[in-house]
């Protein structure tokens, strides 16, 4: 067996370790369904952006997957965060991004890079959140989210790195 085939057999596995606990619903298991696409398209490198915000840069990776190839084609652009929940950063995208085939909602935890369909808006999560119908997962980002915990609004730039 190929590394590629041990990686998604180890994957599967775990995912249907995940679907054994009923505490996990469809939607909760975003980031073990992101390391399958990854791995199950080894050919489709992944795609670094990164968001600066003042004087400091933000590494994240997006997903393999139509929204967040929708989302790097609007790249690169400048935004204005708004606090929302304590939680997130939001901002209005300049057009909606295709969701066709993606899970009805993820459950966010701190760093994910989301697409919220029901408004048309980018999500940044700096704080985990319950489970969200309507959120799609774009990318995480790595490394210190403080930059974006900073209350009140924020310009940010994103870019492709």
């Amino acid at each position: 067996m190929g590394r590629a085939a041990q990686i998604i057999a180890q994957l599967l596995s775990l995912c249907l370790a995940f679907a054994a606990v009923p505490a996990c619903s469809a939607g909760q298991n975003q980031h073990a369904v992101a390391l399958m696409k990854t791995a199950a398209n080894p050919k489709v490198p992944a795609m670094k952006i990164r968001l600066i915000i003042n004087d400091q840069t933000l590494s994240a990776t997006l997903e393999v997957s139509v929204p967040a190839r929708d989302f790097a084609a609007q790249l690169p652009i400048t935004l204005q965060l708004e606090d929302y929940a304590a939680t997130e950063k939001i901002a209005q995208l300049p057009r909606r991004l295709n969701i066709a085939g993606e899970p009805d909602g993820i459950t966010p935890v701190a760093g994910d890079i989301a697409f919220y369909a029901p408004w048309g808006n980018l999500a940044i999560f700096h704080r985990p959140f319950g489970y969200s119908k309507g959120l799609v997962l774009l990318g995480r980002i790595e490394g210190s989210l403080q930059a974006l915990r900073a209350e009140g609004p924020l310009v940010v730039r994103l870019e492709v790195e």
